[in-house]
């Protein structure tokens, strides 16, 4: 509790310190990593190796759009309505089967606060594939989408598999972006459109598994999938058979 009685300065390495005890390469779970992980996006690994492909994604767009929403929705079914700010980085996994591979799925969620955006070049490097979000109540963030591209293309990895999400679809009646407006933008930088609502589900998995398929598509299309064939045991021929 004594967090909340420090500025911000002050709060961001006290929590350096205690996620430094806690993040270890090599001993991920389920909760997230945040600012001062000791973890890098490159070099994480999961607990267990029950799995075909690796898929890396990063939420990219401005703060509040709803990212770490997406990134709960996403990864645990579920949807918090009280706004928590990122502070430098969050990360999950989730593990799904298509097409007869198992992917295991790490979404990294950066923050969108211009005093954070120091500190995710390293993760544009690391992602396969980028969910560039906006809210569809805030026009501001639409118009910022370029910005978000002129980042990824300055430090992501040349040909990164990209998707363009509109947020918040649940708050129609507050809307400032047509659906049309997010899908010509899509069109104009060769990306799939969503529109999605981190409230109530619609979209988000979709967003996220085509995503996902496309980085299968792009890099592991060579990788067959673990298959196990277990041999049956010879059978020995029966004496004068008439076979």
């Amino acid at each position: 509790m004594f967090l909340a009685r420090l500025d911000t300065r002050s709060r961001i390495s006290a929590l350096r310190l205690l996620l430094a005890q806690k993040c270890k390469v090599g001993r991920v779970t389920s909760s997230p990593c945040a600012v001062g992980c000791t973890c890098s996006p490159g070099s994480i690994m999961a607990v267990t190796g029950d799995y075909d492909h690796l898929v890396k994604l990063l939420l990219l767009g401005d703060s509040a759009v709803g990212k770490s929403s997406l990134l709960m929705r996403f990864c645990e079914s579920k949807f918090d309505a009280n706004f928590v700010l990122t502070i430098g980085v969050d990360f999950k996994w989730k593990q799904v089967e298509r097409d007869s591979r198992k992917l295991k799925i790490q979404v990294w969620d950066t923050a969108g606060q211009e005093r954070f955006r120091t500190i995710t070049p390293a993760y544009y490097r690391a992602a396969m594939g980028v969910v560039i979000c906006y809210d569809i109540t805030d026009k501001a963030s639409f118009e910022h989408i370029d910005y978000w591209l002129q980042q990824l293309e300055q430090h992501g990895d040349e040909g990164v598999q990209r998707v363009l999400v509109g947020n918040k679809s649940d708050l129609n009646e507050n809307r400032k972006v047509t659906r049309e407006e997010g899908e010509k933008l899509a069109a104009q930088y060769s990306m799939k459109f969503f529109e999605t609502s981190a409230k109530t589900g619609q979209e988000v998995e979709e967003a996220f598994l085509s995503i996902a398929d496309e980085v299968v598509k792009q890099r592991y299309s060579d990788v067959q999938p673990n298959t196990f064939q277990v041999k049956k045991p010879n059978q020995k021929k029966k004496q004068n058979c008439q076979c």
